[in-house]
């Protein structure tokens, strides 16, 4: 829960006090924050994790209901490797990858670079693979009120690469589905193969 006097702050107010934080960070590690090279480091840092969690402060379903249209023709949608960056919220590193959508429109479609903006609404916060998987699903899904929908998302993981098991080569895929998806077996293979192409 985000305390009222955090509510309060303006966002240069929150960027200020996310730099001062660095500040105390860089001095814990035992570096001089107050050295040439590290002197900005606090707020370029804050304005950068700033940036990265912008998807506190929007709305996928908003920005994907601006640019949606009646149509009844096509039987799937699909747009693949759609890349993202994230950030694991449970070491604070950086994990990224490509995330592939498809849907069965069920009277409306979207214009398609709001599918990309709706994955990055979703990646840009503190986040784990399988609910970033999910949750651009559920958006798609609702906002568009499509009869089925599936992500497939690909990623690399620097906690599992920088430190801990370290290992380089490793791909985590997670696959998310609603609807017709779930329904029809045939569809839902034939529909992967296609995103994975």
């Amino acid at each position: 829960m985000i305390s009222e006097d955090v509510k309060r702050l303006s966002d240069s107010e929150r960027i200020e006090r996310i730099a001062d934080h660095y500040k105390s960070i860089i001095e814990l590690l035992g570096e001089d924050p107050s050295r040439e090279g590290l002197l900005k480091t606090p707020m370029r840092a804050a304005k950068a994790m700033w940036y990265i969690t912008s998807g506190y402060r929007s709305e996928a379903n908003t920005t994907l209901s601006q640019a949606m249209f009646e149509h009844e023709g096509s039987k799937v949608v699909m747009v693949r490797d759609i890349e993202f960056y994230s950030m694991c919220e449970h070491h604070i590193l950086p994990f990224f990858g490509h995330i592939s959508i498809a849907y069965v429109p069920g009277g409306k479609i979207v214009g398609l670079s709001k599918l990309a903006r709706t994955v990055d609404i979703c990646a840009r916060k503190l986040q784990v693979q399988e609910r970033l998987t999910g949750e651009v699903a559920k958006v798609v899904a609702d906002t568009l009120g499509a009869k089925g929908v599936l992500v497939i998302c690909e990623a690399e993981h620097l906690c599992m690469k920088m430190r801990g098991v370290e290992k380089q080569l490793s791909l985590t895929e997670t696959i998310e589905y609603t609807g017709i998806f779930e329904e029809d077996g045939e569809l839902r293979r034939d529909t992967i193969q296609a995103l994975k192409r």
